[in-house]
């Protein structure tokens, strides 16, 4: 009688935003007593920690605000907290919410590809400019949702649709040069914010209150865009509004 192994390992994951990997070594034993011979599987599960730290996957998606700063100093207060995170920085420089909505309808497998676990979505001010990116409210509020449902046909690597974040936006300084005018600011507090507090709703999803931080400290938006000190004091309000969804 002889008796002969083999392994195969079959590697799997575990669901979750802070997964580990795990390993299935199954043993083939065959057993040989003259002609005849026995085949048996024996599994044997080991469980060990994945090679590099997965944690939660954020999107940031928006107009120049996002891409010029907060998704980096988001980053970094996650690293300071000790808590696993990817912070991906999809924000398009210059970008109204419907030049954003045909960037999701021609890029969107490369964002799905991300699997994000969260989006937080920040849009708005480019669509008060009063040159030919003016958009009327009606036409930012379609194409918000239809951005929304696009990010919820998005599945996170445990198979879930990812939870959305969307958030106000700042106000416009009444001196704020061309292509934005006086009225402009007068559109993020009585149509462009309003809009967002209606999606909010109708969506069922948290919306993060950008405009106030801005409005109770103007020193932190000298222009359109924050200064360094208002894109740190951005990335904590949305830590502050992401501390229910994380995972420890």
């Amino acid at each position: 009688m002889s008796i002969d192994f083999q392994l195969c390992d079959f590697a799997g994951h575990s669901s979750g935003l802070f997964a580990e990997s795990q390993h299935v070594i199954i043993a083939f034993m065959q057993i040989r007593a003259g002609r005849h011979s026995l085949l048996l599987l024996m599994p044997f599960f080991i469980s060990v920690c994945a090679s590099s730290p997965r944690g939660v996957i954020i999107l940031c998606a928006g107009d120049s605000i996002t891409a010029q700063a907060y998704p980096h100093f988001l980053q970094q207060i996650f690293n300071k907290e000790g808590l696993k995170a990817r912070v991906l920085n999809y924000g398009r420089n210059g970008f109204t919410s419907g030049e954003y909505l045909r960037f999701l309808e021609t890029n969107g497998e490369r964002l799905r590809a991300e699997r994000p676990d969260i989006v937080l979505i920040e849009l708005g001010t480019n669509d008060v400019r009063a040159d030919a990116d003016h958009t009327p409210t009606d036409a930012f509020k379609d194409n918000m949702k239809k951005i929304i449902a696009i990010f919820r046909a998005f599945q996170s690597r445990a198979g879930k649709m990812p939870q959305i974040l969307l958030a106000t936006i700042p106000p416009i300084p009444s001196d704020t040069p061309l292509p934005f005018a006086p009225e402009s600011g007068q559109r993020v507090s009585e149509e462009i914010n309003p809009a967002l507090l209606s999606i909010s709703s109708e969506e069922n999803l948290p919306l993060v209150d950008n405009y106030a931080l801005f409005l109770n400290q103007p020193d932190l938006l000298p222009g359109v865009h924050p200064s360094r000190d208002g894109y740190r004091r951005l990335a904590e309000n949305w830590f502050a509004a992401l501390k229910p969804f994380l995972v420890r």
